[in-house]
């Protein structure tokens, strides 16, 4: 049985993915669930980070969204029981690769899955769903009437997070960087009964003569907007650039700018560095920032209960059809090294997901 791993021998060296055999699976604990696998989605794998909370080793598991059935369930299992549908993220230090035909997972990582929602697409939104959630009710409180930027809304997670916004009542501004995606956000519609556009306007910044702050202040009537979710800041001016990519970032001074009084900026952005008159600005606003990073709920076992509830509810507006997500075509499993690849060079536009 094959399972894919990540690989990086020394410091600084470029990482590999590769396959290994394993021999077999570790005896089911008594917390434990063993899944057969049905579909896996791909994510960044966030070498730096797991080096920091000392979790690095020689050969890292990859793949950890997952979707599949219940084989067998440890003595004390009492959430699941075998045939039982599921899906879940695996934690940060699991052993277990995604990428395999079986996995063991702890049952408190784990939901049951909707019987209508295809495996492809659960394991392609648990992760997305999870982040918009994080973002929009634990950091900005998002609620109706509030008016709410996606940056990059044509992402995997932007799609999702505009979704989850409209959904909860609030007015959606989203930036596309380029055409096909202006296009794709333009064609986004709500769910069947609902009255309101899924979002109010749409800023093509792909050729970086538009200014985002003036559209939105202008989209808002000059009140700016209450909730700002980034996909990365520029946080030097243009000459200090070389890529394309970052000159199609806003500035940090353009989100401050557009943000309204008391409202909550959520970014990505793990470097970000303000100075004195930003955090200056931002105290007259009675303004906040916060930083996304899902993999807090499963730093800690206190949040555990309000974790699996987020999962649930996911799954629940997937199956319900709130959540539409932003999936490529699925590829079978001896493509997954290629497809992982490509997820890491950050090239991949849709949800890369392995389907057994």
């Amino acid at each position: 049985m094959k399972a894919l791993y990540c690989q990086q021998n020394s410091a600084g060296e470029e990482i590999a993915f590769v396959f290994q055999e394993r021999e077999n699976l570790p005896v089911t604990r008594d917390n434990d669930v063993k899944i057969q696998v049905k579909a896996c989605a791909l994510s960044w794998t966030d070498i730096k980070l797991l080096s920091e909370l000392k979790m690095k080793k020689e050969f890292l598991p990859v793949g950890r969204e997952i979707a599949g059935v219940v084989l067998e369930v440890g003595s004390k299992v009492s959430f699941f029981q075998p045939d039982d549908e599921v899906v879940g993220i695996l934690p940060l230090d699991s052993e277990e690769s995604g990428l395999c035909e079986v996995a063991l997972v702890h049952e408190h990582y784990l939901v049951h899955k909707p019987e209508k929602v295809p495996w492809v697409e659960a394991a392609g939104t648990i992760r997305d769903g999870l982040r918009a959630y994080t973002a929009l009710h634990y950091l900005s409180h998002v609620s109706p009437g509030k008016t709410v930027l996606v940056m990059d809304g044509a992402s995997p997670f932007g799609t999702i997070a505009i979704q989850l916004a409209q959904h909860r009542g609030a007015k959606v501004i989203s930036t596309a960087y380029s055409l096909e995606d202006k296009q794709y956000l333009e064609r986004l519609r709500p769910p069947v009964g609902t009255r309101q556009p899924l979002i109010a306007r749409v800023i093509d910044v792909s050729n970086g003569k538009i200014d985002v702050a003036e559209s939105c202040l202008e989209e808002t009537g000059g009140l700016g907007v209450d909730i700002v979710l980034d996909a990365g800041v520029r946080l030097y001016s243009k000459e200090d650039e070389s890529t394309l990519k970052p000159q199609l970032l806003p500035h940090k001074h353009d989100i401050i700018t557009l943000l309204s009084v008391g409202g909550h900026w959520v970014t990505i952005e793990k470097n970000l560095q303000l100075d004195p008159p930003d955090s200056h600005c931002l105290f007259l606003k009675g303004a906040t920032v916060s930083f996304l990073n899902d993999e807090v709920w499963n730093l800690s076992n206190v949040q555990q209960g309000k974790y699996l509830c987020i999962l649930e509810d996911v799954m629940e507006k997937l199956s319900n059809s709130i959540f539409r997500p932003q999936l490529d075509e699925p590829v079978p499993l001896y493509e997954a090294k290629v497809s992982m690849e490509i997820v890491q060079k950050n090239q991949a536009r849709k949800r890369q997901v392995i389907q057994f």
